[in-house]
């Protein structure tokens, strides 16, 4: 299931960009910015969450998300990559973690992680100067 983006909640911006594209990228402002308000987008809390986490440095403190694509040449190309990673790091939050389960050593584990550091404890002892 892919999250649906509406063209409200989008804020598109082109940039002069870097990398391919010769004198071209010089000329012609081809690197797409895309904002998104997060807020506006209605998500779970636990998406929500998640993507504050995903996003790190991608998201302002207004709850904005600021995403720049400049790997492609034309700006229908960057625009399409910008849209496509948006949507998979929102998708990405939407999948919930499976809950952890505390788990606790057996006594036998207890006792066997016991034995071996005496063991251990032992051969160490052994290396050390011989005192007469």
């Amino acid at each position: 299931m892919a999250f649906q983006l509406s063209e409200d909640y989008i804020e598109e911006s082109f940039l002069a960009a870097s990398g391919p594209g010769g004198q071209n990228v010089n000329k012609v402002a081809t690197a797409c910015q895309i904002r998104v308000d997060i807020f506006r987008l209605g998500l779970a809390p636990y998406a929500f969450r998640k993507l504050k986490i995903l996003a790190g440095s991608k998201m302002t403190n207004s709850g904005e998300l600021v995403l720049t694509a400049r790997n492609y040449r034309t700006r229908e190309a960057n625009r399409d990559e910008a849209r496509r990673r948006i949507i998979a790091l929102i998708d990405e939050a939407h999948h919930r973690d499976a809950p952890r389960k505390a788990t606790k050593p057996s006594k036998r584990a207890k006792a066997k992680r016991v034995d071996i550091k005496k063991n251990r404890s032992t051969v160490k002892k052994n290396r050390a100067k011989v005192q007469f």
